[in-house]
């Protein structure tokens, strides 16, 4: 087949090069995506609005940031007119009846919205399953998840059938499927992009973003995205060049402690050594100290669950417990639970719980400039699982999948994961965690290791 029949293979901000030379069109561009969606067996998208983005990408202006680039949405993200089910039997036939600050920026950036990717239901999962779309897998191997719960938008770009993602990060819902499958994943500061509008004021855990090929992809987004917005109280004032900046901050000189497990999850030994000799080569490339400053976060999984399903209460309400039979298990469990148990003295320990983090990772970040980390326990599990409960042979808890990446969302620090390679066939990421408002040098310490050691762009055998 000739290039030009398939989807770009290069990122995003390549591509809108091509189409300013000339080389290729946003309709061509657009066509051969279809193509691939149509044919492929990732099972990525949960909605496509093909006729829609085929007349937008006719007409795009390729002298915007995103000028013609066929791009998906994750599914809780809001597009006027498309289905609002948030991968839930119970909200099904609903439809958004607004879109979301990031998609109107987006869409004034140029962006052709394709479609909608899967998640797991109302993202409150890391995997790639639900009963309304059934199994999205993971590009690297069909076999395995992509995480979640920004499922498809991982399979989709890491698939080779577009360049570039929305995707939002309550619990590592970016970090986490960027790592499962070689993707460059920033979950910001708290409120570095706004979620409004109707986004929920509680519990300031969930930023929104971007699955990409490419450091520079994710910068020229926040470029586009960032900024505040009068429908998310809690969102940050614009900065401007985020992709101009790339490179241009010092680095030398400060301090990161090498943590993979950050004091608490359970990790396949072969991913330990591969992120500890990743960060010790990404430590001597950036002229970076490395020091032995002890990190024990103190796991919070049950404050965030909880936080979280009071919002989801309220999304249900009188729907609820009628609709429990058409719930994820695992989200009807949970909801029983919370249900059953929730009171103010466990709200006052949830508070307490989350407190407690936020001094613990302070008193770290007192001390040093970045936190190297894992960002998975493990390589990707299998596709069919609902509720992974194995590193390899070890048995561990539900919320070791969560505990490498809640502790950034509790505490609204700055987090990314950077692909490393891989350990058994599959990718591992790498989790760098900043101080608050240090997202600007995250993004040039995965630029060093992209320039270093530079990763697959797509998986082997893409467009899948």
């Amino acid at each position: 087949m000739d290039a030009q029949d398939l989807p770009w293979q290069g990122d995003a901000c390549s591509l809108v090069d091509a189409f300013r030379r000339g080389e290729r069109s946003p309709l061509e561009e657009f066509d051969a995506a279809a193509n691939a969606i149509g044919s492929g067996e990732l099972n990525a998208f949960s909605y496509l609005e093909l006729d829609t983005a085929r007349a937008a990408a006719a007409d795009a202006d390729t002298s915007l940031p995103f000028g013609g680039v066929p791009m998906a949405v994750k599914e809780v993200d809001a597009v006027a007119g498309w289905p609002q089910a948030e991968a839930s039997l119970v909200f099904a036939d609903r439809r958004w009846p607004y879109s979301c600050s990031e998609v109107v920026r987006l869409q004034k950036a140029g962006a052709v919205l394709v479609g909608q990717t899967t998640i797991s239901e109302f993202g409150g999962l890391n995997i790639s399953i639900s009963r309304l779309h059934g199994v999205t897998r993971n590009p690297w191997n069909l076999e395995h998840t992509t995480g979640g719960s920004s499922a498809g938008s991982a399979a989709a770009v890491a698939g080779g059938l577009l360049p570039i993602a929305t995707a939002a990060d309550g619990g590592g819902s970016i970090r986490i499927p960027a790592g499962f499958c070689g993707l460059v994943g920033l979950k910001g500061t708290a409120g570095r992009i706004p979620r409004g509008p109707n986004a929920p004021i509680g519990p300031l855990t969930i930023l929104q973003g971007c699955l990409s090929r490419s450091v520079r992809d994710t910068a020229r987004w926040y470029d586009v995205c960032a900024g505040y917005d009068p429908h998310d109280p809690y969102s940050l004032p614009r900065i401007d060049g985020w992709e101009r900046d790339l490179g241009t901050h010092d680095l030398r000189g400060k301090r990161v402690v090498i943590a993979p497990a950050l004091g608490q999850a359970v990790l396949r030994p072969e991913v330990e050594a591969h992120v500890r000799e990743h960060a010790e080569l990404l430590a001597k490339d950036a002229g970076l100290e490395i020091v032995d400053v002890p990190v024990d976060l103190p796991p919070v999984g049950l404050a965030w669950a909880l936080t979280n399903l009071v919002v989801l209460r309220e999304e249900l309400g009188d729907l609820w417990p009628a609709c429990r039979d058409d719930l994820t298990p695992a989200i009807a469990m949970g909801m029983d639970i919370a249900e059953q148990s929730f009171n103010l003295d466990v709200a006052a320990q949830a508070e307490a719980s989350r407190r407690a983090l936020n001094e613990a990772m302070a008193e770290v970040l007192d001390r040093v400039d970045f936190i190297i980390a894992a960002t998975n326990p493990d390589v990707a599990f299998g596709a069919e699982v609902d509720f992974n409960t194995r590193v390899g042979d070890v048995m561990v808890g539900p919320e070791n999948n969560g505990a490498l990446t809640i502790p950034a969302n509790i505490t609204g620090v700055p987090a990314i994961s950077i692909p490393i390679g891989s350990v058994l066939g599959l990718p591992v990421g790498m989790q760098v965690i900043g101080r608050h408002h240090t997202d600007a040098l995250l993004l040039d310490l995965a630029r060093i290791v992209e320039q270093e050691r530079p990763w697959p762009l797509v998986a082997p055998g893409s467009p899948r």
